[in-house]
């Protein structure tokens, strides 16, 4: 189907990869499969690491594991519509499925947030209230920590999302993207958009801002009680094992940050700007994540290098 007769058919969205250098795809199309390779490839190897040590059945991991399942669901949910672009299988993408993948998208975000924060207060437990560490975080507490986060960031996006289904996007159907985003779709919407924008607002504020907050929150608390340490030896060991948890806040932070200002205030800048910072939102922390906690963490490390060298 030519391009010209998607853009005009209301069911088929035209998905974008960096405009203007369409010639470059094929070269582009590598390093973006090695990161998708290298985000399922370790993010997997973190998960086999937890569930084959027994020592690592713990609160700290449980939240780990749970982390790195939400970072291979991300690239599972756009590594499709991404490669299909660069390797120049397909722009078209039916509404439904644009969708469906924008409810994945900003509900494994929120999915990431909340587990950010759940291991916030895990560290927060262990570092100020050590002796009732695993009185506080027992299994069931753990479960039930899981179970809110999912059930958060399944059921608060849902008002959205349903409400794009019945929407009427008369403009053009070109997404800025490679793949599809609530603000993207409100973009071509020529219907009455108030409350998702209003809705989406308070579930930014009420979800990413307010666990962002709660975290540097717990940190807060965290310094205060490690500066309190009299020993230099044991301040340092304290915060050491708060470093890999810190990354990947930033890690998970920094980008959707990043991608809210310029979509904000770059509406100057390059499209290819606007497409690469989305691009680093999807696949920066994903990527970064197993990299982080396999050279921060003690445990993981130790059992990779063993597992590496069994193997050899």
């Amino acid at each position: 189907m030519p391009a010209s007769a998607s853009i005009i058919n209301t069911s088929i969205f035209i998905l974008t990869g960096f405009p203007g250098l369409d010639h470059y795809y094929p070269w582009f199309s590598i390093p973006f499969s090695s990161i998708y390779a290298l985000v399922f490839l370790g993010n997997c190897v973190v998960l086999h690491v937890i569930r084959t040590e027994p020592s690592l059945h713990q609160p700290m991991f449980h939240f780990l594991a749970m982390l790195a399942l939400t970072d291979l669901c991300m690239g599972l949910s756009t590594v499709h519509t991404v490669l299909g672009v660069l390797w120049g299988l397909n722009q078209e993408v039916s509404r439904d499925a644009c969708i469906a993948q924008t409810y994945f998208i900003h509900g494994l975000s929120s999915i990431e947030s909340g587990v950010l924060l759940a291991m916030a207060f895990d560290r927060f437990t262990a570092t100020c209230n050590p002796l009732r560490y695993t009185s506080l975080l027992t299994n069931s507490r753990v479960i039930h920590f899981m179970v809110a986060i999912l059930m958060r960031a399944a059921l608060s996006i849902l008002p959205v999302i349903i409400r794009l289904k019945f929407f009427h996007y008369c403009r053009p159907h070109i997404l800025s993207h490679s793949f599809c985003l609530h603000q993207d779709l409100l973009r071509l919407a020529c219907s009455d958009i108030r409350f998702n924008s209003l809705y989406a607002l308070a579930l930014v504020i009420c979800t990413l801002l307010l666990d962002a907050v709660l975290i540097l929150i717990s940190y807060v608390f965290i310094l205060h009680t490690v500066l309190a340490i009299a020993s230099h030896k044991e301040r340092l060991k304290s915060l050491q094992t708060c470093v890999s948890h810190i990354c990947a806040v930033l890690v998970f932070y920094i980008p959707i940050i990043g991608l809210t200002m310029v979509h904000r205030f770059g509406k100057h800048l390059s499209p290819s700007v606007h497409v690469l910072m989305g691009n680093i939102y999807i696949l920066f922390p994903p990527l970064m994540n197993p990299i982080i906690y396999s050279v921060k963490t003690q445990q993981i490390r130790s059992r990779m290098k063993k597992w590496c060298s069994l193997k050899m």
